[in-house]
C-alpha cells in the first residue's frame, strides 16, 4: 500500500497591513489626546517637587538656626547644612537627610539669601527657565 501524504491547505497567521494601520492610527488618536493632558500634570508634579523640597531645606535651616542662633549667610549658603562653616559654634550637622543639597528638578541650585527681602532668609527656584517671574513651569517657587 503505498503511503500517501493528504497536503492540507496552510493557514497564514499573523496581521494584514491594513490591520496594523488601522492600530497605528488608533493609538496615534490617544496620543494627540491624552498626551498634552500627561505633560500638563508633570510640569505640576516638578513645581509641587520643588515645594516640597523648599520646605525640607527650610526645616534644615531652622535646625540650624536653633542651634547655632542665626542662618547661614548668604555666603556660607545652603552648604552650611551638610558641611560645618569655620569658626561656627554648637554646630551639629548635617541637617539634611543627604548630604548633598538637592538642585530643583529643572537642574538648576536654588538660590538663597540671609537676611532676606522677604523674612530671616529668602530661599527659592526661579523655575523652568530660570529666571524671575513667568507662568506654568516658568513660575518661581519661594519659601515666603
Amino acid at each position: 500500500m503505498p503511503h500517501t501524504r493528504q497536503h492540507k491547505p496552510r493557514r497564514q497567521f499573523g496581521f494584514t497591513l491594513i490591520e496594523l494601520l488601522v492600530v497605528l492610527l488608533i493609538l496615534g488618536l490617544l496620543a494627540g489626546l491624552v498626551g498634552p493632558r500627561v505633560l500638563k500634570y508633570l510640569g505640576g508634579a516638578k513645581t509641587d517637587t520643588a515645594q516640597l523640597q523648599i520646605e525640607e531645606l527650610g526645616a534644615g535651616l531652622d535646625l540650624f538656626h536653633l542651634e547655632v542662633g542665626r542662618y547661614p549667610t548668604t555666603e556660607e549658603g545652603l552648604t552650611a547644612l551638610s558641611v560645618e562653616p569655620t569658626g561656627v559654634d554648637n554646630w551639629n550637622g548635617p541637617y539634611l537627610k543627604k548630604k548633598d543639597i538637592p538642585t530643583d528638578p529643572w537642574g538648576n541650585d536654588y538660590h538663597y539669601r540671609a537676611p532676606g527681602q522677604n523674612g530671616d532668609y529668602d530661599l527659592y527656584s526661579l523655575g523652568r527657565d530660570n529666571a524671575d517671574g513667568g507662568e506654568g513651569e516658568d513660575t518661581d517657587v519661594v519659601s515666603w
